[in-house]
């Protein structure tokens, strides 16, 4: 992969370009030292992939994010010293068009952290090539219901997100009013470690409580719900929440598709199920499996997303709604309340 780095500190700098050289299979196209920089940079020698840090003179990162995804589109890694300090910047910029975020090796002190920034490389990677025209996605089957389980939640809504997700479920979420017979579970692209501070920071956007799924949690109280580790969040026909490393080769972790095919399966009371903004194709073929089982399907339209993931749902049909952005907590919130 051609990767850039943007970054004012050149020890930082330093640090990752030795960290990504190192493993042979990428290369440094050029090093900016501030926002307006990778700005002008991306814009002459678009990389495959852009190292983003978030506090940089002139133009932030997070500023030089959303310019970038509007003017010149590529892949961005946040990658920043403190992210567990900066919780509200690193979801700025992942509303922006950041794909995830991780520490910044060296300067934290943590000696994998060089192998956990290669090991996000080469999933970026992965879906930079599901993104194309010609990746291949999976078909989803026909599936079967389960029989219903008693329970005081009727309701579900489901929601698959990635990059842009953080603002675009923030503006979804705020001001909404749950029914007391519903609870919306979320599977958001990005690293557990930062799950907890997502959850922290998305209860702060809205009045619902929010947590993070814990393996095994019953499905049985209203509220928001997030998948927080890297394997992939599963309902089964008990209402149980949780999680299971297969499928191994996905690079999407947790995978949207994988959450949606087990709600198509397993909950055969009223569900929606909504793809948000993100690149790659992941819960395209989930969000079919939800409408084959007569529930309704909602995907982001392409004004309003970055078009990857729902583009996907659009071209198989997934979708019963296209919705821009500003619509889709109306429509739920329609219907969540038709049955309050």
């Amino acid at each position: 992969m051609k990767i850039a780095i943007a970054n004012d500190m050149q020890l930082a700098a330093e640090a990752l370009r030795r960290v990504i050289t190192s493993s042979g299979e990428h290369q440094v196209i050029w090093t900016a030292r501030d926002g307006e920089e990778a700005i002008r940079l991306c814009a002459q020698q678009r990389p495959d992939l852009l190292l983003m840090d978030l506090i940089m003179p002139i133009i932030d990162g997070i500023e030089a994010t959303r310019i970038i995804m509007q003017r010149t589109p590529c892949a961005i890694l946040v990658v920043t010293a403190t992210p567990d300090d900066n919780s509200n910047q690193v979801f700025r910029a992942m509303g922006a068009g950041a794909l995830d975020v991780t520490a910044t090796p060296v300067l934290t002190g943590q000696l994998d952290d060089g192998a956990r920034l290669l090991a996000k490389i080469r999933t970026i990677g992965k879906l930079i090539q599901a993104d194309a025209p010609n990746g291949r996605r999976r078909d989803a089957g026909l599936v079967r219901a389960a029989e219903p389980l008693a329970s005081g939640i009727t309701q579900l809504v489901a929601i698959g997100a990635s990059t842009g997700g953080p603002l675009a479920l923030a503006r979804i979420l705020a001001g909404f009013i749950l029914p007391p017979t519903a609870a919306v579970v979320i599977v958001q692209h990005i690293d557990e470690r930062f799950t907890d501070n997502f959850a922290l920071w998305l209860g702060a956007q809205t009045e619902i409580p929010v947590r993070t799924v814990d393996g095994g949690m019953t499905l049985d109280t209203p509220g928001i719900y997030i998948a927080k580790t890297n394997d992939h969040l599963l309902l089964d026909q008990q209402r149980h929440l949780r999680y299971s490393a297969n499928p191994l080769d996905y690079p999407y972790r947790p995978s949207v598709n994988v959450f949606f095919q087990s709600v198509a399966q397993h909950w055969q009371q009223e569900a929606i199920g909504i793809l948000l903004t993100g690149m790659g194709r992941d819960g395209a073929d989930g969000l079919l499996a939800m409408k084959r089982t007569g529930k309704l399907t909602i995907a982001q339209d392409q004004d309003s997303a970055v078009y990857g993931m729902p583009r996907a749902a659009a071209e198989i049909g997934a979708a019963s709604l296209i919705l821009p952005l500003e619509q889709i907590g109306a429509v739920v919130q329609s219907r969540l309340g038709a049955k309050a």
